[in-house]
């Protein structure tokens, strides 16, 4: 059976020499990991008291792990030298294009002159009918952003407007109610006067009418009293006639009444 190694390389596609170079670098490892997949599947530990296959475990693994730290510096260290050919080779492929490239193109240019020429009168057009479209555009938006600050200084205006003639009618709704104000003021001032000269003409009127309810009651009260007077007088003489008629004697031979004279 071919070793897998040499079948990576020689699929890999490089040079023999080199080839052989780096199966040298690793063949041996590859040989050591077959030896110990064969010898590490006999070490089998199911006891605890096994010291001696838990030991040689150990070594294996020991020995495999340097194996394995020594086989990651070989890799590096081609790695490393293979970065360094690629990087030299880069820069020589650089140096040498940039040599062959310009005249390369400079052959292609003359090769291809009426190409060439073809194509830039083609990118001319298509530029020029670019700039003209682009123009037309930026025309287009300045006539539409022209358009809108029309409109905007238009609605500005007509909101100056809006808000003068809304400003006026404040100012005319105030004079109106101040007028109002002012005629209701007046007309409750006229109201109340009247309606004081109202109330002074009817207490004036209840004043005279009560000065002549007394007047009356006072004639009234001195008539009564008058009468009184008079009634108590015309009882007095009343009673005093009845007293002198109680004491007349009649005459026994005319029968004429008269009164005895009291001092005799």
């Amino acid at each position: 059976m071919a070793n897998q190694l040499e079948v990576i390389v020689k699929e890999s596609g490089l040079e023999t020499t080199k080839a052989q170079f780096i199966l040298s670098k690793f063949q041996g490892y590859f040989e050591i990991a077959s030896l110990w997949e064969q010898k590490a599947k006999a070490i089998v530990v199911t006891d605890g008291s096994q010291i001696t296959e838990m030991q040689m475990a150990k070594t294996g693994r020991l020995f495999l792990r340097d194996k394995r730290i020594a086989l990651e510096k070989a890799r590096k260290e081609l790695k490393e030298q293979a970065l360094r050919e690629g990087k030299a080779i880069d820069g020589i492929a650089n140096v040498l294009k940039a040599l062959i490239i310009p005249t390369e193109k400079y052959l292609e240019r003359q090769e291809k002159f009426v190409e060439f020429k073809e194509a830039a009168e083609e990118d001319a057009r298509r530029k020029e009918v670019e700039r003209r479209m682009e123009e037309e555009r930026i025309a287009e938006e300045k006539a539409k952003a022209e358009e809108q600050e029309r409109i905007r200084l238009e609605n500005e205006k007509l909101k100056a407007e809006a808000a003068e003639r809304e400003k006026q009618a404040q100012i005319e709704r105030e004079q109106q109610e101040k007028l109002l104000a002012d005629e209701r003021a007046k007309a409750a001032a006229e109201k109340k006067a009247i309606e004081d000269k109202a109330k002074a003409e009817r207490e004036a009127v209840e004043k005279a009418a009560k000065i002549e309810r007394d007047k009356q009651a006072k004639i009234l009260a001195e008539q009564k009293a008058k009468e009184d007077k008079e009634a108590k007088e015309a009882a007095a003489e009343k009673k005093a006639i009845e007293k002198r008629l109680a004491s007349q004697v009649e005459c026994p031979f005319c029968h004429a009444r008269f009164t005895p004279d009291r001092g005799k």
